[in-house]
């Protein structure tokens, strides 16, 4: 059974700080508004049918504790009859999240909608904000090999021999791109509001206008001191062909952790002729994949290749795509090893310049690849997500 996708939304991403443009809200204000904005945009009796909403959350702990996908149907007002799942998988979380909505979806086979995203409110709860038994305690985390995924980063660059200057050039190029793209309508973003109207965010906040590669150079690489703690040498072990980690990572070359979530509206096309809805892309491909949680950002490469041959599709066949910039080091791979047409890629800026809300980013990936490819005039579009200790995913839309 076919799955298509109905609509796509997202907030803006605000800066994870007690200023940032979205800092105010609570995670499941985020997520009521985006369900009232997919009410608006489709019909509230289609959004209020809805068989499920699951949520994707990583720091699953203070405000967004308790279950934080039924306290976001409870606090949009939606239905009893809409069951609630809150999942976490690291950084895919929200694509894995539109997985597990579409797969129940064919298995059900029945004629309701189904909400899947997810939310991530950096600013409350920090990254390793839950301090897990698996981060934290030294002995656990060095039987688990658990290392730090941006010193995984470094990993890659070292093994595959990049330079600093590699990961300053796709970091500006995002910012370069994200800075135009601001500059047009974005139609997947629903602005934040508040209780009196006047808007919050409406822009992605960390976007950096006028970042290029020489600002960049001077910044200096910002975790060899974390990986002397010990992580250096749980990679070493892992990777005993290598005489030492070079660290070349600065805090630009990471994406910014942020604020953000985002909604997709899916199921069957009995769902959608319930709803009285017309599709607007067909899911054509999923896969999720794991690897080694060590060089752990391989992964999302992994669900790339299984669903490219899920598709019986290669790069060149795709319209758009939306690749996670997780750190620079992903985005530097990429292109060297599989050659895409990097204009068809991220071509309004990455997760290097607009940020990381965890839980929510695999869900803003398609939101952007759905509504970029109408912007276009494209019909093929492919999203890939990486997480953490070796988690991806991956899919494929076309529209309809």
């Amino acid at each position: 059974m076919d799955i298509y996708l109905y609509d796509a939304v997202r907030t803006p991403r605000g800066k994870s700080k007690e200023t940032g443009g979205l800092a105010e809200f609570t995670p499941h204000e985020l997520v009521r508004q985006l369900v009232a904005a997919l009410k608006s945009r489709t019909s509230p009796e289609a959004i209020d049918r809805a068989a499920a909403m699951t949520l994707g959350c990583v720091g699953q702990i203070g405000a967004q504790g308790g279950h934080l996908a039924l306290v976001s149907r409870l606090h949009a007002g939606l239905p009893e009859a809409v069951r609630a799942l809150t999942i976490n998988n690291y950084c895919v979380s929200g694509m894995t999240a539109v997985g597990l909505s579409a797969h129940e979806a064919t298995g059900f086979g029945d004629d309701r909608l189904r909400l899947a995203g997810g939310v991530e409110m950096m600013s409350r709860v920090a990254f390793m904000g839950d301090h897990a038994f698996y981060y934290d305690d030294p002995e656990t985390a060095r039987n688990l090999r658990y290392v730090p995924v941006v010193l995984s980063a470094d990993l890659m660059a070292t093994m595959e021999g990049f330079t600093k200057a590699d990961l300053d050039a796709v970091t500006a190029r995002s910012h370069q791109r994200a800075t135009a793209a601001m500059e047009y309508e974005r139609s997947e973003i629903v602005a934040v509001t508040r209780a009196d109207g006047s808007i919050a965010l409406d822009l992605d906040e960390c976007v950096r206008p006028g970042t290029t590669a020489e600002g960049l150079a001077a910044m200096e690489p910002a975790f060899g001191e974390l990986g002397a703690k010990g992580f250096d040498k749980v990679m070493l072990n892992a990777r005993p062909e290598l005489d030492g980690i070079r660290h070349l990572h600065s805090v630009a070359n990471c994406p910014p952790t942020c604020d953000g979530a985002s909604l997709v509206l899916l199921g069957s096309k009995a769902a959608g002729e319930a709803a009285g809805l017309k599709p607007r892309a067909r899911i054509r491909a999923l896969a999720e994949a794991t690897a080694d949680p060590v060089l752990q950002l391989t992964a999302g490469f992994a669900a790339l290749d299984t669903v490219l041959d899920r598709a019986g599709m290669a790069l060149g066949d795709f319209d758009r795509i939306e690749f996670m910039e997780a750190f620079a080091a992903t985005p530097v791979k990429f292109e060297r090893d599989y050659a895409p047409d990097i204009d068809k890629v991220n071509p309004e800026g990455g997760h290097l310049a607009m940020g990381h809300p965890m839980g929510a980013s695999g869900a803003i990936l398609i939101s952007t690849l759905l509504a970029g490819l109408e912007r276009q005039g494209g019909t093929t579009g492919l999203a890939v997500a990486h997480g953490g200790s070796g988690v991806g995913s991956a899919i494929v839309i076309e529209r309809v």
